[in-house]
């Protein structure tokens, strides 16, 4: 016996061998009994638990969020209750579409998703890269995520599935314009934006709501790959933002963000041309604009990747008393999806997880049993495990209640038909690029849209002439050359810059 800690099974009895398996004899069987031998081969075929279906390539790392400025008018969530507060935080960025052995630097949406340990609980911003989505109910969703996955036939991505959704679907045009841009392969985590896309609402310590957009503003400045690039980068390794990521913060080259919001006035939502809580709208900052909160810094790696990154569970239903919902229909759905996607992942108690379970907070529940049950809520009294009880049990706090939301109260399919209005923002993202971002935009759809029909192809066209006739026109050229194998390569190498949003 050396004085190294002592191997043990997971019930604590000490390792005979690490070596060799026992067996009758030295040419002989392997026993049953050799329990150690089962015990490690079990664990072994339990290491992997099922990826998450969309967004399963992901990079994290832990840090801090300071608050900056004073927004107390808007929000007495006690996260922003006084400048220079500081919280833990833990983040995740990853690919949409790709598996978790898929490349880092594939053309794709990043989720962008913060874990806030506040004092009243865990805050998830839940989000992406992008300030829209494709789609804007949640109907759809299901289907836009089946085209991002692999055919049923060949087990292939399909370009085909793809366009051929978005075609019928125009509001799209809005995120894939962006997807197709030089926007559509950052560089890594540490220069991309992160939104929180949807509209969400604050109320302060009067009870006055507003509606809100999260945004976080990267300090590194934008960079991203084109198409080339990232071909050449994937030929050397897949595992680039993983590896920019952490060796910036091992080497003290901590990624920092600026927290900004939108703020529009409950009684604003009705005076708007678009419908605010439409996901694949943005709010002009000329009308509303950002507000700084605080400042967001990712300043160290976590010591087990597993247990922190793999098995972290972001749902935006995770708000605290302050921050709350909107009518957004999509966001109405995720609130409830989130969280079954994780208790289907990781099981009934994921919550109680490190890298979920709440800091600061006293977490009192009467949730029972299941699985993953490695914790004790009795209260100090067995008796009280049911709500009303007269032993001392938690009971609800009504001054976490939140203002009464302003809704429509006849429950209908309400149509959200396409109409002019859903390409007035694309049109505007359109014109603001320059001939050589216009270009790379071109060939990125030539290089995206070749394996597609004719038919979805002019499907596409179709949905981009109501944009702007020279967005089509650039696009339907771009794949003639394509398909001719003339110019099929971007015009420039120029280096990729973002477009204002």
């Amino acid at each position: 016996m050396t004085d190294k800690p002592r191997l043990t099974t997971t019930a604590g009895a000490p390792y005979a061998s690490n070596d060799t398996s026992k067996t009758a004899g030295p040419r002989g069987p392997v026993l049953l009994e050799d329990y150690q031998l089962i015990e490690k081969l079990a664990h072994q075929n339990r290491e992997r638990i099922p990826e998450r279906v969309v967004h399963a390539k992901g990079w994290g790392a832990a840090g801090t969020f300071t608050v900056t400025h004073d927004i107390t008018k808007y929000s007495c969530a006690k996260i922003f209750s006084q400048v220079g507060k500081q919280t833990e935080v833990l983040s995740r960025w990853s690919t949409v579409a790709g598996e978790s052995g898929a490349a880092d630097t594939e053309r794709d949406v990043r989720g962008f998703s913060l874990k806030f340990y506040t004092e009243d609980g865990n805050w998830d911003m839940v989000g992406n890269n992008t300030p829209i989505f494709f789609v804007r109910d949640a109907y759809k969703f299901p289907d836009f995520i089946r085209t991002q996955k692999r055919h049923p036939k060949t087990n292939l991505r399909s370009p085909e599935a793809m366009f051929d959704f978005w075609a019928a679907q125009p509001e799209s045009v809005h995120q894939v314009t962006i997807l197709m841009s030089d926007r559509g392969i950052p560089t890594n985590p540490m220069h991309m934006n992160g939104y929180g896309s949807h509209t969400f609402s604050l109320w302060n310590k009067d009870g006055e709501r507003f509606w809100v957009k999260f945004h976080f503003k990267t300090q590194q400045g934008h960079k991203h790959y084109t198409n080339q690039e990232a071909e050449a980068l994937i030929g050397k390794t897949r595992e680039a933002y993983q590896e920019d990521l952490y060796n910036a913060i091992e080497e003290g080259r901590f990624p920092k963000w600026t927290m900004y919001i939108q703020v529009m006035p409950e009684e604003d939502a009705d005076k708007q041309d678009y419908n605010p809580f439409d996901l694949t709208k943005v709010w002009p900052h000329g009308d509303y604009p950002l507000i700084e909160v605080g400042e967001l810094e990712m300043n160290r790696n976590v010591e087990n990747y597993f247990q922190m990154i793999e098995n972290a569970a972001y749902s935006p239903s995770n708000v605290v008393p302050g921050i709350g919902f909107s009518p957004d229909r999509m966001l109405q759905a995720r609130v409830w999806s989130y969280a079954d996607a994780h208790r289907y992942r990781l099981g009934t108690h994921y919550e109680a997880l490190p890298a979920n379970a709440p800091r600061a907070a006293q977490v009192n529940h009467y949730h029972k049993d299941g699985a993953m049950r490695f914790f004790t809520n009795d209260f100090g009294n067995p008796d009280a495990y049911y709500e009303p009880n007269q032993y001392g049990g938690p009971v609800a706090d009504a001054t976490a209640a939140e203002p009464p939301l302003k809704i429509d109260p006849e429950a209908y399919r309400y149509p959200q038909e396409v109409s002019d209005i859903d390409f007035v923002q694309p049109r505007k993202l359109f014109e603001m690029f320059d001939a050589d971002q216009k270009a790379r935009l071109f060939a990125n759809y030539a290089a995206a849209m070749g394996p597609c029909s004719k038919e979805v192809k002019e499907r596409w066209y179709a949905v981009l002439e109501r944009v702007h006739p020279d967005y089509a026109r650039g696009v339907r050229e771009a794949n003639e050359r394509m398909d001719s194998d003339v110019n099929a390569v971007p015009v420039t190498d120029k280096t990729a810059t973002e477009a204002a949003e």
